[in-house]
């Protein structure tokens, strides 16, 4: 399900072939597309954006009506309403749960709708397995990312901890970064760090750090899952987070109520000033939060004792099961205008450069993807509208891509991620709130209910 090491190799090898445009042929009869992907109210940019663009094809395709229909996907409320036959025509997702959806049939295989446009020959090849069973294609992707370590520009800069053109001296290991923060916080009060500890985003940002120690969490042996949560890696992992909060004290007050969102409020208000996260969200300090462009750097993993190490990943488009074949196909023209599909048209590249646009208007930095369609001429339109509308020192980025476009620095998630995050979370959360903790046995007790959650799948 996960052979992404191929993934990688393509995004950063990407294949040369171009592609003339998109399907001429236009979805018929009256269709209403659910918009799961449409923007939360928080994102008025965004969702003006979004309005355009629904003007745009209603004008193309007067039949089909586009409804808002916002949806961020959770593991907790999305069955629920996929039995109800309530999920939205189109919606996003993570790349670890396909083939749990495909699985539990609350997808719509899409194969014929995708084939009629090509647009299977234009997916990296290991995306294409990673949203497909048994021949048939349930999702095309939307995008992906690698995390690196996100910057208050300002914070680094009243603590001295920047270079002669005002580019943050970022930490390059773990222990640096144990030292920068510590820095940051005696000069300016702020946290140096954002540990997540709140939900399965603590477990999910620790496999980072705990990939430099030399943890493997999963393997498999005799075509079993074998858990590996208390490797003597991982205990030194989590004894130098546990250091992080006793004996560096520079994490936010309460890391048990940091989550993915609160982390990016911490870096976009000054209330902490390093922070793991990803290219794809770089608007949630700066929009969001109110982070000028200019005091937002992205640097990469830092490294630890046994390496570099990012975790990859991404968000996919998929479909109700219960949506007709015409809904699927007037999503896809959707996302042509949105510049999301693998097409070469007047209205893709209108739409590329309108997030562009958009993007630099609302204050949020213009920087490359990390993207996941192969096909070349799609690939330089994209180029192309980010450079028109380009508004940061890419000094402040340069080394993050470097980083992230070497194969070798990049992971792909564990086996049955979203579970071994929340035995995590809970590891992490005992340790941030005990000073007399002991991992060792914290991580024994996790070993044991992962390893019988996974003899259970």
């Amino acid at each position: 399900m996960k052979k992404l090491i191929a993934f990688t190799l393509a995004m950063v090898c990407l294949v040369s072939t171009a592609f003339a445009g998109g399907n001429d042929d236009k979805p018929t009869g009256k269709v209403t597309v659910k918009l799961g992907i449409y923007p939360e109210d928080t994102l008025a940019g965004e969702i003006a954006q979004h309005q355009k663009w629904i003007a745009e094809f209603n004008a193309k395709y007067p039949d089909n009506t586009i409804l808002p229909a916002q949806y961020r996907y959770a593991t907790d409320t999305f069955v629920p309403m996929a039995e109800a036959g309530q999920t939205p025509t189109i919606f996003e997702t993570w790349y670890t749960e396909p083939q749990k959806l495909i699985n539990g049939r609350f997808v719509k295989d899409i194969t014929t709708e995708v084939k009629a446009l090509g647009w299977d020959k234009k997916m990296n090849p290991s995306i294409l397995e990673l949203l497909s069973q048994n021949d048939k294609i349930y999702g095309i992707p939307r995008d992906a990312y690698a995390l690196g370590l996100m910057l208050n520009v300002e914070l680094f800069r009243a603590a001295g901890l920047v270079d002669g053109n005002g580019v943050p001296k970022y930490p390059k290991t773990w222990d640096e970064l144990a030292v920068a923060a510590q820095t940051i916080k005696q000069k300016t009060g702020s946290a140096g760090f954002c540990l997540l500890a709140r939900d399965n985003a603590g477990g999910w940002h620790f496999t980072n750090i705990a990939w430099g120690f030399g943890a493997r969490f999963t393997v498999q042996r005799n075509g079993k899952w074998i858990a590996q949560v208390n490797t003597p890696e991982a205990v030194a992992a989590m004894n130098y987070v546990k250091d992080l909060k006793w004996k560096y004290d520079v994490l936010t007050a309460d890391p048990t109520s940091e989550d993915w969102s609160s982390g990016f409020q911490a870096i976009g208000t000054g209330k902490a000033a390093m922070y793991i996260a990803a290219q794809d969200a770089v608007n949630q300090p700066t929009m969001a939060s109110g982070l000028p462009v200019r005091d937002l750097a992205l640097a990469p993993m830092p490294s630890g004792p046994k390496g570099q190490f990012s975790l990859m990943g991404g968000t996919p488009y998929m479909f109700a099961a219960n949506a007709t074949s015409a809904e699927v196909q007037a999503a896809l023209r959707y996302l042509e205008i949105m510049g999301k599909a693998p097409v070469v048209t007047p209205e893709s590249i209108a739409g590329l450069e309108a997030d562009a646009q958009m993007r630099r208007n609302e204050g949020v930095p213009v920087i490359p993807t990390f993207p996941a369609w192969t096909d070349a001429a799609f690939l330089k339109a994209q180029q192309n509208a980010i450079d028109k509308y380009r508004n940061v020192d890419m000094r402040l980025y340069n080394d993050y891509y470097a980083m992230v476009s070497k194969p070798s620095n990049l992971k792909t998630e564990e086996y049955d991620a979203q579970d071994l995050y929340a035995e995590l979370t809970k590891v992490l959360q005992a340790v941030v709130t005990d000073r007399n903790a002991d991992v060792k046995a914290l991580l024994d007790a996790a070993q044991v209910n992962f390893q019988r959650i996974l003899d259970n799948l």
